[in-house]
């Protein structure tokens, strides 16, 4: 029989069986079987399923869709406790990983992704939902910083066991993505078995949640995702493209982000506690567009490999600050809307994603510096969004604007 126990009283369990634990141990689960299928994606699909440009395109579409869906999160929760779904989506994550190099066709490939995608992102919506219920609020930046952290270390894990044992050991792909995936899943059995349901004090509305007083955190995620997608894309694309990084080279940066995530996540959280959302917000914004000028210039005016390579970790450092997002949401919110908004920011989100990527191809192939001028205008507008949060959010007072309302929203 499932035990339930109220939030309240599990602080009575051991520690490795509270909840902070359990999203702890979920943060450096989920990068196992993630990082792998990413760090050697590329190179799989080119070597064993020979891809050409148009058949990657598709598969990052393929990807992107279930994010879009994420919304579908609502749905589920009706007939499955989140905690459940959650852990369930990372044993599917883990198990399509570890049968990736089974399918090594266009169709295959394009199947198993769409099944880790789904894996991934229904957890990490669900992951969010929990992460805002249970950690309270006067905690929640430095914890969250620091779960960004484990899973940093769990990938900075992954991307070194694979350098250093690949020839070595004369690792193939299906190894390597049976290992990982394996982990990823047994992991995620152990947390369904091992831990208790946890309830949260605040049942969660089930059904769908778009709310007036929500808009800036909407126009907010929609920005977020759009910007994420020209980072995801284009900046790696331009070391390859550009500059001739070879694999090693790519994933030396990749080394080089991860190590500073986990010195510096859990410094801006303890940033955002003490500074407030709105000032973290605006730093980052500001710092965005400064980079995505420079990534310009190098365009522009011939700039350098090392300029080049300095703007690529500075802008991945930058995601980091994104838990601010999170924690000006979980101020403002009414308790029992965070699961449904969750859904619904995530589907937003990825928004951008769908169609993005596609149309600033084209503008790449004209101007690639145009595309990074673009993205600074994006950041831009995330600026404009950012001053307008006040700098102490909570329910009716979501932006400065709310001073102005003649009525209390909603």
């Amino acid at each position: 029989m499932i035990r339930v126990i109220p939030l309240d009283q599990a602080r009575h369990l051991p520690l490795w069986r509270r909840p902070v634990s359990l999203l702890f141990l979920m943060a450096a689960a989920m990068p196992v079987a993630f990082a792998t299928w990413s760090a050697l994606l590329n190179n799989f699909v080119i070597e064993v399923a020979q891809f050409d440009g148009s058949d990657i395109g598709w598969l990052h579409t393929v990807r992107e869709i279930p994010g879009f869906f994420a919304i579908g999160v609502i749905a589920l929760i009706m007939f499955i406790r989140e905690q459940v779904l959650g852990v369930v989506a990372l044993i599917l994550l883990g198990v399509a990983t570890a049968v990736t190099a089974w399918f090594p066709s266009l169709g295959g490939i394009l199947t198993i992704t769409m099944l880790s995608s789904i894996g991934f992102h229904y957890y990490e919506t669900v992951n969010q939902s929990l992460q805002l219920q249970w950690l309270p609020k006067d905690r929640a930046p430095q914890v969250l910083g620091w779960l960004l952290a484990a899973g940093s270390a769990a990938t900075l894990v992954a991307y070194g066991l694979i350098v250093l044992s690949w020839d070595a050991l004369g690792l193939t792909y299906n190894i390597v993505y049976m290992l990982a995936g394996g982990v990823t899943a047994a992991i995620a059995i152990f947390c369904l078995l091992a831990y208790p349901q946890f309830e949260a004090p605040n049942p969660q509305v089930k059904k769908f949640v778009l709310r007036k007083r929500y808009w800036l955190y909407y126009a907010l995620q929609f920005m977020a995702g759009a910007r994420r997608q020209i980072f995801i894309v284009f900046a790696g694309f331009m070391m390859v493209e550009k500059f001739g990084f070879d694999v090693h080279e790519v994933t030396s940066l990749y080394l080089i982000n991860l190590v500073a995530n986990m010195v510096l996540a859990p410094v801006f959280g303890k940033v955002v506690a003490r500074f407030g959302e709105r000032r973290a917000l605006v730093f980052e914004y500001v710092g965005l567009i400064t980079v995505f000028l420079l990534y310009g210039g190098i365009y522009w005016f011939g700039w350098g490999v090392l300029l080049a390579s300095v703007l690529y970790v500075i802008d991945h450092m930058f995601f980091a600050l994104a838990l601010a997002l999170k924690t000006y949401f979980q101020k403002i919110a009414d308790p029992g809307d965070i699961a449904p908004t969750a859904a619904v920011a995530f589907t937003i989100n990825h928004i951008a994603a769908v169609f993005l990527p596609a149309l600033l191809g084209y503008l790449w192939l004209v101007s690639p510096g145009g595309v990074f001028f673009l993205a600074a205008g994006m950041a831009g507008v995330s600026l404009a969004l950012a001053l307008l949060i006040p700098r102490h959010p909570e329910p009716g007072n979501e932006t400065i604007l709310a001073r102005f309302a003649p009525t209390p929203a909603e």
